[in-house]
């Protein structure tokens, strides 16, 4: 349910030296008329917010929507438009081949005519997520395609609204706008206006740029900086990147991490039985299927699981056709034992909103007498396909994870602004995840 939100001032459009002497002009119109609105105290947070897709669609007249980052039934139609006119498979769905497709055609253009007619509603879609509970200041960049005519700004407060109790908890919201070469020049002023004192926190929604210098000022000054691997394009090589960013003492959170946790939770409860738990040595055939377009969770998860029984990778290799792409990982454990595992990415009739949820899971083992045969899977024809993959094991334990597709970035957001901090699960998943990467061939 959404949380209505009252403005204490509508949005207005300032200069940017004008920032924090509007924002206090605000509060100073509620003393005495508003005397239980609370200001910004618990944390800030810069989103980067690019929602390069509609853009790119907006200007090249598929689609006629407001700039907002929901994909909904218009940016669907538009894509598959988009898809249809340059003689791509109609999917609606954001893929690499679409995105570069659109970045190709939009650079053919002369620059003045690259530009935005859409409305920008940019900086208010995370405002409502995690505004109910926590006074912050949210500063919003979107960076804008055309010509580079500098930095605009504009400010405003909201509060939200609830049934009980008197005191309104307010967060203030800052929204930048313009190129991501203008963006670029304004580092130093996006850190100013992070609040002394408080947690800083960056979600970077889009693959992490080492080389760019916002994303280099925005790390430096924040305490944590959260990102969403089902955004990545080639997911692979940002695991990387990320990897270093931990390395050299970076906090990072990554959203789609979390959604992992349900197949992680019952993974584990099949193996509570202590005739199972002995078992767990002897697996040594490992299958997950993801949904075709993002690799992520099905690499974390391997990497998870691998990292808990104290495997180590030693090959990888990948084939791939019209029809799958096949992940082949070769780990050992610590008894030297070999174990081979399998991700397929396949195509879902019906897919849901985030790219490469997986789908099926099978676990087995080359000793036909070995109680470790487990099948996971989120639907009906994943089970299937995964019991008609067969096993050396008579008896197979099946469960079936809960979807969680409605685990959405804003959702997953407001949880982790609560726990912040090293996940040391999730850096040595990472770890395992980099090491089995670079073997790749």
């Amino acid at each position: 349910m959404t949380t209505p939100l009252v403005a204490l001032q509508r949005p207005k459009d300032i200069s940017l030296d004008e920032i924090e002497a509007e924002l206090s002009a605000i509060w100073h119109s509620q003393n005495g008329v508003n005397s239980a609105a609370t200001r910004a105290s618990t944390f800030s947070m810069v989103v980067y917010e690019p929602e390069e897709f509609q853009q790119l669609l907006g200007v090249l007249g598929f689609y006629k929507g407001p700039i907002e980052g929901l994909i909904g039934p218009q940016t669907k139609e538009a894509i598959a438009d988009a898809q249809r006119a340059y003689g791509f498979k109609e999917t609606g769905r954001f893929d690499p081949q679409t995105l570069a497709r659109l970045r190709e055609e939009v650079a053919k253009l002369p620059p003045e005519q690259v530009r935005m007619t859409n409305s920008d509603f940019r900086g208010t879609g995370v405002s409502e997520a995690i505004a109910a509970q926590n006074p912050c200041r949210i500063i919003t960049l979107c960076p804008t395609w055309g010509v580079d005519e500098g930095v605009t700004a504009q400010v405003s407060a909201y509060c939200p609204v609830h049934k009980t109790g008197s005191n309104l908890i307010c967060s203030e919201y800052i929204t930048l706008r313009g190129t991501k070469t203008a963006l670029n020049r304004v580092g130093e002023l996006v850190k100013s206006l992070m609040i002394p004192d408080l947690p800083k926190f960056v979600w970077w929604k889009a693959t992490p740029n080492l080389e760019q210098d916002l994303f280099k000022q925005m790390v430096e000054s924040c305490n944590c900086i959260v990102m969403d691997s089902s955004y990545f394009i080639e997911p692979e090589s940002e695991f990387l990147k990320i990897h270093s960013l931990i390395e050299s003492g970076t906090f990072v959170a990554d959203l789609n991490w979390h959604r992992l946790a349900p197949w992680q939770e019952i993974t584990a409860a099949t193996f509570d039985p202590p005739e199972r738990r002995m078992s767990l040595g002897e697996i040594d055939e490992v299958a997950i299927d993801y949904e075709k377009g993002n690799a992520s969770q099905a690499i974390m998860f391997l990497s998870w699981f691998a990292s808990r029984l104290g495997w180590q990778p030693i090959a990888f290799t990948q084939d791939d056709d019209d029809f799958y792409e096949i992940k082949r990982i070769t780990f050992t454990s610590p008894n030297g034992k070999e174990i081979k595992t399998e991700l397929a990415a396949i195509p879902i009739t019906d897919p849901g909103e985030i790219v490469g949820d997986l789908v099926g899971l099978r676990l087995g083992s080359s000793n036909p007498n070995a109680n470790c045969a487990t099948i996971l899977c989120s639907e009906t024809a994943g089970c299937m396909r995964m019991e008609s993959g067969g096993g050396a094991q008579a008896t197979v334990r099946t469960e079936q994870v809960t979807s969680t597709n409605d685990q959405k970035a804003e959702l997953l957001l407001t949880q982790q602004l609560q726990r912040w901090g090293r996940d040391v699960l999730y850096e040595e998943s990472l770890t395992i995840a980099v090491q089995a990467l670079k073997l790749k061939k």
